[in-house]
């Protein structure tokens, strides 16, 4: 956004015009006019940082401005700089958070998942343009992460992703929040959910109890939501994908790294309290083939 709002001043368009053609206040856009980039010749304390700074600036033009998420990236393609030099010269560039805070509800340790849908666009070798649903699903102890990518939303590929999930995990959560999406819940009657009875049938199967958060009230999965935004914002950037396999390989590689490290929050790291977990037992291969092959109507 950063380039986009330097390119439309070069043009000679105003803040106002700017700030409402991209949706922004005329002030933030003023704000990114007049910010000078940062020095560039290379004997400056940037100097490790300039041969990347164009690839530096497509991933932040892309929304990208995890400091340890970008440092990743640029060592990946030779970068030997540390990252306290980086996050100096990305805070200039960093967008000012726009909405307040909520509270956190935090998931008791050995009770939850949380699962949630959002959307991507990816390009593919090609350079053609897809809008994908992803599914992502994480254990509320131990903050282990699932990824899946699909064609649609629906209650099939929903229940594929769930067994897919729980067979990544090596368990089954004793519980598992979702929203009010319509392939789980029917509507509510006195405030009961009425739940989708094929989505019943399939957690008594799988040996589940389901959840559903408050209405209008996703802090209540906050973790979730949470990852939701971490795909879209960490993994996404600056990837190229070769079609939806090679999307879901690297998503399941980058789950697989991520969970190796200390989690934010906890500061402890997520595959190692995998155990903690004490997930219930898998169920048996005939039940989770007929929730991954069967077709149903």
């Amino acid at each position: 956004m950063i380039l986009m709002i330097r390119e439309k001043a070069q043009r000679g368009k105003s803040a106002y015009a700017i700030g409402k053609e991209l949706g922004i206040s005329k002030n933030t856009a003023r704000k990114y006019m007049e910010m000078q980039e940062a020095p560039s010749p290379k004997n400056d304390r940037f100097s490790k940082l300039y041969s990347f700074k164009p690839m530096l600036h497509d991933l932040m033009s892309e929304g990208l401005f995890n400091c340890v998420v970008l440092l990743e990236r640029l060592k990946e393609a030779g970068y030997d700089g540390g990252i306290t030099i980086l996050k100096e010269y990305v805070h200039p560039f960093r967008p000012a958070k726009a909405l307040p805070a909520v509270k956190r509800f935090e998931t008791p340790s050995v009770k939850q998942a949380q699962m949630d849908w959002g959307v991507c666009l990816y390009d593919d070798s090609s350079g053609s343009l897809y809008k994908v649903p992803v599914f992502v699903m994480i254990l509320g102890a131990s903050r282990v992460k699932y990824v899946k990518f699909t064609s649609r939303c629906d209650l099939n590929n929903l229940q594929l992703c769930m067994v897919n999930a729980f067979s990544y995990f090596g368990g089954v959560p004793k519980e598992v929040l979702t929203d009010n999406m319509k392939t789980v819940v029917l509507g509510r009657q006195a405030g009961t959910p009425l739940w989708n009875t094929q989505f019943e049938d399939f957690a008594v199967d799988i040996g589940f109890t389901p959840k559903v958060c408050r209405i209008r009230s996703p802090q209540t999965k906050g973790k979730v939501e949470r990852l939701v935004h971490y795909v879209k914002n960490n993994f996404m950037p600056g990837r190229t994908f070769e079609d939806l396999s090679d999307l879901n390989r690297q998503a399941l590689d980058w789950c697989r790294s991520a969970d190796q490290k200390p989690h934010g929050t906890t500061g402890k790291i997520p595959l190692q309290e995998l155990s903690g977990e004490e997930l219930q037992p898998l169920p048996s291969q005939p039940v989770l083939d007929k929730y991954r092959w069967e077709s149903r109507a």
